[in-house]
C-alpha cells in the first residue's frame, strides 16, 4: 500500500477541539513532527480536515 509522509507545519493553538483531536489521531502533536501513514480514505479525510496545518508528500 502507498504511504503518505505528513508533516505538521501549523500550530493547533486557537483551533477548534476537533481539529486538535484530528492532529493527535494522525500522530502529530508538535510542530515539524513527521509521520508516515498508509494512503487510505480515512487518512485522506483527516488530512483534508487539517490541510491548513500540514504538508503532505506522496
Amino acid at each position: 500500500m502507498a504511504k503518505l509522509k505528513i508533516t505538521q507545519t501549523g500550530s493547533p493553538i486557537r483551533r477548534s477541539p476537533d481539529q486538535r483531536k484530528t492532529l493527535v489521531g494522525l500522530g502529530l502533536n508538535k510542530m515539524h513532527r513527521t509521520v508516515e501513514l498508509d494512503d487510505t480514505p480515512e487518512v485522506r479525510g483527516m488530512i483534508r480536515k487539517v490541510q491548513h496545518m500540514v504538508n503532505v508528500e506522496g
